[in-house]
């Protein structure tokens, strides 16, 4: 039997009323409703409806027949909703709230944009401009795409006189094309532009060339929906989305150039490499392009803050459209980025920051994601990317990105955490390198539906020295960990069935130093550009090693706590300085290094072509140092009429398929640069 009666209805009428043609406003709030329980026929009834308040109860989904021909406000806050197509049937609704429903995205968001032209207001937003472009904007461009596409690559297969089979042949081939190949915005709003063109796809199929929609004709594959960023605050944030500030216009052209600038403090510093003197004409004609320049971690959204420092960004993993990767996103462009009292979530194409979280008490030092297959309602299960933010105060908070909620933290360590990273085999192994002189071992477990989730600590290892970078062997992730740390670089046994849960390091590397080989020196940069090579830069001014992992650790004899040396295959030609912290990256499916300079550089090389001949098992070590194949150097900038101050590059990645170049720099400024 249905919850809802008559009596209710009257009673939680706002003001009472005696007859349910007179209610024009509506509580129905905390009451555990289901989706069954809406009666269609008694709804019918609420002609004069407007404001519908069903917010904090279960709902999954709308009926498709309620009959509230004069609804303007609704409040869904707080349900399960998993999809919003059926609120078009009010058509007059101008407010519309649904907050706190897990599992819907900033698809959904665009999808009722569009659906109701009266809507203005969007959980608290005025959404008019946006709503407008989207429903004409955005339509004109997807309807030419689809148009073009008909015309590439169908229109020929037509034949002048056509049987019904041949229609309704080429209306699902043409159908399942479109939506795999027409592309249009941001990664981030996949899932809309795919159930945009079908739906314009549809009409162009049924009213420009006369194809009738076909009654039985095939339902979309029903795959599980990307869950992807909204652009709502996370619940936990001390305040709302802070003002992006762009200090730079990705319309106007900015030719990188020589900064005329004071050099850097450090004497060292002051030098430059022949390499970086002789590419200023490769700079003026880069092949990256600045794309946007933000200002997004400002203590207390302060555009005067050039202070705050940057120092860890990653980009989101794709997930899976169920048993499917998404065919048209091949890489995210969604990055994750930290520094100060805040992790933004930033679409690099647009520039957009999707989301903020911030811990007033906070410095945040590192993130890293993971993907969990979680339950859902129902005891389905579902794909969700899972963000891990720590720093300062030796703590990890733990976030589920898509339903802007930071559902648990892990209180790691009594100091600083400077790293964390996750296991590539067991997705919810993460492990933090902190001030302590530990690296742990923590399985962060899986959150049920109500968010209960259970942390254990599985292994400490014991540093001499603070750790800085960690990396998993490529090769044998579950067996051994290698840490860049204050003094040299070390190599740990991972593997859980050994039985210690404390455990020292197995292996201390040692590499060149003049003319003789030391252990002792600063390794602030570390990572895998292959299964077998290791990037490693330590306090040596001037000079990136790369070397083998297999070959240097396979001289180890049985034993604990060896010194080995370090084969090395090549050294990098960079930056003069001994300014420390200024960390690389590697792109490792295309062969890249990349690391930034005191100076706001961005120095990139291109190794593609070596690593064939390290791979082999005598792999000749490179007699000369390689030079950068590019220099990208800061652009002059003003912000409020004036350059900022000194400006380091702390960290700088690139998404997988070196499409976007995210520079974090110790002036409050990310970069974004975008492969030409």
């Amino acid at each position: 039997m249905s919850k809802i009666t008559t009596e209710l209805l009257l009673e939680r009428a706002v003001p009472r009323s005696t007859r349910l043609r007179k209610i024009e406003t509506l509580n129905l709030s905390k009451l555990q409703l289901k989706t069954g329980d809406l009666d269609p026929r008694l709804f019918s009834r609420l002609r004069h409806l407007q404001k519908l308040d069903l917010s904090d109860n279960l709902l999954d989904k709308f009926p498709n027949s309620l009959a509230l021909p004069d609804l303007r406000v609704l409040n869904c806050n707080n349900n399960q909703l998993e999809d919003v197509t059926a609120l078009k049937q009010f058509p007059l609704l101008e407010e519309l709230t649904y907050e706190n429903n897990v599992y819907l995205t900033l698809n959904d968001d665009y999808k009722v944009m569009f659906l109701l032209e009266n809507l203005r207001l969007l959980n608290g937003k005025d959404i008019t401009k946006l709503a407008s472009h989207v429903r004409h904007v955005n339509s004109r461009k997807l309807t030419s795409k689809v148009t073009a596409h008909w015309e590439k690559f169908f229109r020929d297969q037509l034949p002048e006189k056509y049987t019904a089979e041949q229609v309704k042949s080429i209306r699902k081939k043409f159908l399942k094309s479109v939506q795999t190949n027409v592309v249009y915005g941001p990664s981030s709003l996949s899932e809309f532009t795919r159930w945009r063109v079908k739906m314009i796809a549809e009409e162009f199929l049924s009213y420009s060339l006369g194809l009738g929609l076909n009654s039985d004709s095939e339902p979309e594959e029903n795959a599980d929906k990307n869950e992807e960023e909204s652009t709502e605050s996370p619940r936990e944030a001390a305040e709302d989305v802070a003002q992006v500030v762009c200090i730079y216009d990705p319309l106007v052209t900015v030719t990188p150039s020589k900064r005329k600038r004071n050099h850097s403090k450090s004497g060292a510093g002051n030098k430059r490499s022949k390499s970086q003197a002789n590419t200023k004409e490769e700079a003026e004609d880069v092949s990256a392009e600045p794309l946007h320049f933000l200002q997004c971690h400002s203590k207390g959204n302060s555009r005067e803050d050039f202070k705050t420092q940057l120092w860890s960004c990653v980009f989101e993993p794709v997930l899976d459209s169920g048993a499917r990767k998404d065919p048209i996103v091949s890489s995210s462009r969604t990055v994750a980025t930290c520094g100060g009292e805040s992790v933004c979530l930033i679409d690099c194409e647009t520039g957009t920051v999707l989301k903020k979280y911030k811990v007033a008490t906070e410095e945040f030092f590192s993130v890293a994601w993971t993907t969990l297959t979680m339950v859902i309602s129902d005891s389905r299960k579902k794909a969700h990317n899972i963000l891990a933010a720590a720093g300062r105060r030796g703590i990890v908070k733990l976030i589920h990105v898509a339903a802007d909620f930071c559902y648990g933290e892990i209180k790691a360590h009594k100091k600083p955490i400077a790293t964390v990273c996750f296991s590539p085999t067991q997705e919810t192994h993460l492990f933090t390198a902190s001030y302590d002189k530990r690296i742990a071992l923590w399985d962060i477990g899986i959150p049920d539906c109500d968010y209960n989730f259970k942390a254990s600590q599985l292994l400490v290892l014991e540093a001499a020295s603070i750790p800085l970078r960690i990396a998993l062997v490529p090769t044998c992730p579950e067996q051994y960990l290698l840490a860049g740390c204050e003094g040299g670089c070390f190599a740990w046994n991972i593997k859980l069935d050994k039985g210690e849960k404390s455990r020292p390091f197995e292996a201390i590397f040692q590499f060149p130093d003049d003319e003789s080989m030391t252990t002792s020196h600063r390794v602030d940069g570390l990572a895998f550009l292959n299964d077998d090579v290791v990037v490693s830069k330590s306090s040596k001014p001037g000079c990136i090693y790369l070397w083998s992992w297999s070959r240097s650790f396979d001289a180890k004899g049985k034993g604990c706590q060896q010194t080995l040396s370090a084969v090395i295959l090549a050294e990098l030609e960079w930056s003069t300085t001994d300014m420390s912290y200024l960390t690389l990256s590697t792109c490792p499916a295309k062969g890249y290094v990349f690391c930034g300079d005191e100076k706001g550089s961005v120095w990139m090389y291109n190794l593609s072509s070596y690593t064939t001949a390290w791979g082999s098992p005598k792999g000749k070590r490179s007699e000369r140092r390689i030079s950068p194949a590019q220099i990208l150097q800061w652009p002059e900038l003003r912000v409020n009429g004036e350059q900022p101050p000194e400006i380091l590059v702390n960290n700088v990645v690139s998404d997988p398929t070196f499409t976007y170049l995210v520079v974090l720099t110790s002036v409050n400024i990310t970069a974004i640069w975008k492969k030409s």
